[in-house]
C-alpha cells in the first residue's frame, strides 16, 4: 500500500470560506447559482454553495432557476451576467459542463471538463482565463502528481485567494507528498557535482549543506571526536607523538589556532574582549549561560569584587545539570579553598586556569553519556566544551568546526585518526534515543531553511549562517540566468516541496495545521517523513498542547509505508499504526513500556496502541480522521 500523498487529510482540514462570510467576488469570475429571491430594479438574492448575494442581474430570470452566472461588475455593486440558459434538476452534471463550455467557446479537453466538474461541485467561482490556465497545468502534471491533488492544489488556490501562478500550484502539489523528498535532494546534488556552468561557488556551498543534511548527527560526532582529543592532550601519560598528531587535528579543524602548542592550546583562543563581557553581563539570564563566557568574566573581575562574583559562580555549578554531583562538589572545593587566601590578581588568574582545566575535563568526561542531554539554557556537553576552548564562537560556527572536524579525521591518512571516527559514530549509534531523533529534525529543518522567510523578518539569527541554508541557496541559483536548465528544474522541485510546507500549513480561527516533510538519514538507512499535526490555539495565541491529532507519514528502508495516527484528548493519547509488515505486534509490544514511560515525562498518559494492516483501515485513518478508536479483526491491540 503505497500512501504517497495525504490528500483526503488535507482536504478536510483545509481552510474553507465561513458560512457567515460575504461572498468575495471579482469581475469575469464564472460560478454555478439558484435564484432565491427577486426584487425590483432587477436586483436578485442567489444562492451560491452556502452562501448568498445580492447582485444586480442584466435580464430578468425565474425563481428558482439555476444559471451559471459571469460577474460583469463588482463596484458600485455586484452585477451578474448569465452565460447558460436554466438548469433543470434533470439536467446532468456532464450536460451542464457541455453547456457552459459551448457558451463560453472553451476546449472541450478532459481536463477542462475535469477542473469545471470539480468547481461546479465545490460551488467556488472561477474566471475564464483561470481555466485556461488550470486546463494547461492540468495537462503537464509533473511525475507523481494525480489529477485529484491537482484539483484539490486548484481549490485551495481559490478558497484562500493565493496568487494563481505555477509557483503556487506547484508548491501545493509537491507540499501535499509524503515521499520523494530524499530523492529530489540526492537528483540535485547530483545535478551539482556533474554539470558545470552558473554559480559554482553556491552550487559548492549548496552541494556540501545537501551532504550536511545527509549525516544530521554529525555534530554529535565531531564532540565525541573532540572531547577524545581534549582527554589525550590533558592526559600525561598520553606519549608526546599522539598528543602533537591531536593538536594538528584540531588546528586543520580550525578549532585551535595555527600557533596553538601542548603548552597553550587551553589559553590560546582566551582573548575575548570587554565588549562581549560586558554584553554577556546585560544580556545572559542568568549572568551565566556557557562555561567559556564565566571563565572570560571571572578572569576579568579585580579582585576586590571577587566575593559576589564567586557567589554567582557556585549558583552556576548546583544548576549546571551537565556535570555530575562529584564534579560540582570538585568544583565548589576548589572555590572553597581560593577564599581562604588573600584575593589578587594572580590568584585570580591562578584560579580561572583551574576551573578551566576541571571543567574541560568534566564536559569531555560527560559529552559521550550525555550526548544528546541538555541544561536549562539549551546547551549540550559539547556545546560547553567548545566554549571552554573557542569562548567568542556562536553555537552556528561551533557546529560548523566540529564537522570540520569529523571531515578532518575522514580525510586524514592516520590509522589511529580513522579508527577514533569510527568509534566515535558507533557511540553515536548506540546512543540514539527520542532526544537525538529531535536533534536530527531540528538539524534537517533548519539546514532545508524552512523558516528563513520568517527568521529575516524577525531579524532573529546569524545572518551568515542563515545564507547557508538550502532555501536562500536555492533562490540565488533560480535567479541566477547562467545556472543550467536542469539545475534549475531540479532546484524548482525542491524549492516547491519547501514552499508547499507553508502553503499546506494554516489556520483557520482556532484550528491550526502544521505540515513537516523531513528527509532523514540514519547510518546509511534513508526515511522520508512528513508530519501533519491538526489542534487548536487557546486564547494567548498558543498551541493546546492538550488536545491535537497528528498523523506521521513514514517511508522508510525496513519498514517500507507505515502511517502512524495519533489523537491526544486532554493529555490522554491513543496511537493507531497501519504497517503490513507481519509480526509488527510482537516489537511494538517490547516496546510499550518505553512508549509510555516517555509520554509520562511530557505529562502524557498512553490510553492504548494499535496495529493494524493497511487494507482494513486505510479509508477510516486517512480520509475520515474519525475520533473514534475501533477494534477490528485482524489487528493487535495493546492497551495500558
Amino acid at each position: 500500500m503505497n500512501f504517497s500523498t495525504f490528500n483526503a487529510v488535507q482536504t478536510n482540514t483545509s481552510q474553507q470560506v465561513p458560512a457567515n462570510q460575504p461572498l468575495s467576488l471579482r469581475q469575469d469570475q464564472v460560478f454555478h447559482g439558484t435564484i432565491k429571491q427577486l426584487y425590483p430594479n432587477q436586483m436578485a438574492e442567489v444562492q451560491v454553495g452556502n452562501q448568498k448575494l445580492m447582485a444586480k442581474l442584466e435580464v430578468p430570470l425565474k425563481l428558482g432557476d439555476a444559471h451559471f452566472f459571469q460577474v460583469t461588475a463588482t463596484n458600485p455593486q455586484t452585477e451578474l451576467k448569465v452565460i447558460t440558459g436554466p438548469m433543470s434538476q434533470s439536467m446532468t452534471s456532464g450536460q451542464q459542463i457541455s453547456q457552459l463550455l459551448e457558451t463560453m467557446n472553451l476546449p472541450k479537453s478532459n481536463e477542462m471538463q475535469q477542473v469545471l466538474s470539480h468547481f461546479m461541485k465545490a460551488q467556488l467561482p472561477l474566471a475564464k482565463e483561470q481555466l485556461l490556465v488550470a486546463e494547461s497545468w492540468m495537462k503537464n502534471l509533473p511525475a507523481g502528481v494525480d489529477k485529484n491533488s491537482a484539483l484539490q492544489a486548484l481549490q485551495r488556490m481559490v478558497e484562500l485567494k493565493m496568487p494563481f501562478t505555477n509557483t503556487v500550484f506547484q508548491a501545493l502539489t509537491q507540499g501535499i507528498k509524503t515521499d520523494g523528498m530524499s530523492a529530489n535532494l540526492a537528483n540535485l546534488a547530483q545535478l551539482l557535482a556533474n554539470h558545470s556552468g552558473g554559480n559554482e561557488a553556491i552550487k559548492s556551498s549548496l552541494l556540501q549543506q545537501i551532504d550536511q543534511l545527509a549525516k544530521p548527527l554529525n555534530n554529535e560526532t565531531g564532540g565525541i571526536l573532540l572531547a577524545r582529543a581534549t582527554q589525550n592532550l590533558m592526559d600525561n601519560n598520553s606519549p608526546i607523538a599522539s598528543k602533537l598528531q591531536t593538536l594538528t587535528v584540531l588546528k586543520e579543524a580550525g578549532i585551535l589556532p595555527q600557533n596553538a602548542t601542548l603548552q597553550n592550546w587551553q589559553t590560546v583562543n582566551q582573548q575575548g574582549s570587554q565588549q562581549s563581557v560586558n554584553q554577556v553581563q546585560t544580556t545572559a539570564t542568568p549572568l551565566f549561560k556557557e562555561a567559556g563566557q564565566m571563565l572570560q568574566q571571572l578572569g576579568q573581575t579585580s579582585p576586590e569584587q571577587i566575593k559576589p562574583m564567586l557567589e554567582q559562580v557556585r549558583v552556576w555549578i548546583n544548576n549546571e545539570s551537565l556535570l555530575s554531583s562529584t564534579q560540582k562538589q570538585q568544583l565548589q572545593q576548589l572555590l572553597t579553598r581560593f577564599e581562604q587566601i588573600p584575593a589578587s590578581k594572580q590568584a585570580v588568574e591562578a584560579l580561572v586556569n583551574q576551573l578551566r582545566q576541571q571543567l574541560t575535563n568534566a564536559y569531555s568526561e560527560n559529552v559521550t553519556p550525555r550526548l544528546f542531554m541538555q541544561n536549562d539554557q539549551g546547551l549540550t556537553a559539547k556545546d560547553q566544551l567548545f566554549t571552554l576552548l573557542k569562548p567568542d564562537a556562536n553555537l552556528p560556527v561551533a557546529d560548523q568546526l566540529l564537522r570540520n572536524l569529523v571531515k578532518v579525521s575522514a580525510d586524514s591518512p592516520q590509522p589511529v585518526m580513522q579508527s577514533a571516527l569510527t568509534q566515535a559514530e558507533g557511540q553515536v549509534q548506540a546512543a540514539v534515543d527520542s532526544r537525538a531523533m529531535e536533534q536530527a529534525i531540528k538539524t534537517v529543518l533548519k539546514g532545508l531553511g524552512v523558516s528563513y522567510e520568517a527568521t529575516l523578518a524577525n531579524k532573529a539569527g546569524d545572518i551568515q549562517a542563515i545564507a547557508q541554508q538550502i532555501k536562500p541557496q536555492l533562490l540565488a541559483l533560480l535567479q541566477d540566468v547562467q545556472t543550467p536548465a536542469a539545475i534549475k528544474d531540479a532546484s524548482e522541485m525542491v524549492m516547491a516541496r519547501l514552499n508547499g510546507m507553508q502553503l499546506t500549513s494554516g489556520e483557520n480561527g482556532h484550528q491550526h495545521q502544521l505540515v513537516m516533510q523531513v528527509p532523514l538519514n540514519f547510518f546509511g538507512k534513508k526515511m522520508d517523513a512528513t508530519l501533519q499535526w491538526n489542534g487548536r490555539m487557546k486564547e494567548d495565541g498558543k498551541i493546546d498542547a492538550n488536545f491535537a491529532r497528528i498523523l506521521f507519514y513514514l517511508n522508510m528502508e525496513t519498514l517500507q509505508q507505515t502511517v502512524i495516527d495519533m489523537q491526544v484528548q486532554n493529555r490522554v493519547v491513543t496511537i493507531n499504526i497501519y504497517n503490513d509488515m507481519p509480526n509488527l505486534d510482537s516489537v511494538a509490544t517490547s516496546l510499550k513500556g518505553t512508549l509510555k514511560s516517555g509520554l509520562l515525562e511530557k505529562d502524557y498518559t498512553l490510553s492504548g496502541l494499535f496495529i493494524k494492516p493497511f487494507a482494513k483501515h486505510e479509508e477510516k485513518t486517512v480520509t475520515k480522521l474519525s475520533n473514534q478508536q475501533e477494534d477490528e479483526q485482524g489487528g493487535v491491540d495493546i492497551r495500558v
